[in-house]
């Protein structure tokens, strides 16, 4: 499972995930901040990638992707119980994510990380 941080998430959850063997890019590293949100989806999809985010406004971009069959490779939730700044939390989250979900597609899926 490939990860794509959009720009609400600091690229040292990306340094920390990479340090735990997945593959994690951020929106920051890639120079694509201030994209729009479907921009940013768009690129996460041609990408192969996941994106994670804190911003729910994703929910119904993800809807609009799937009615109009738009490339969708997924969306993971950063809930508010896992506070953006908890850096190594999130990192763990995504690693615990990606080893329980290894087999699931995740075209059209929107889920929440868990702590």
């Amino acid at each position: 499972m490939r990860f794509y941080l959009d720009e609400h998430l600091s690229p040292r959850i990306a340094e920390i995930a990479r340090g735990l063997g997945l593959d994690v890019v951020t929106a920051i590293e890639l120079g694509r901040r201030r994209l729009s949100d479907q921009a940013q989806l768009e690129l996460a999809a041609q990408d192969d990638r996941c994106l994670v985010t804190v911003d729910r406004d994703f929910i119904g971009l993800t809807v609009r992707f799937l009615e109009s069959q738009q490339p969708h490779n997924g969306v993971l939730i950063v809930p508010t119980s896992l506070p953006s700044d908890h850096f190594t939390a999130i990192a763990q989250a995504l690693k615990r994510y990606a080893e329980t979900h290894a087999d699931t597609p995740m075209t059209y899926v929107i889920d929440y990380l868990t702590s």
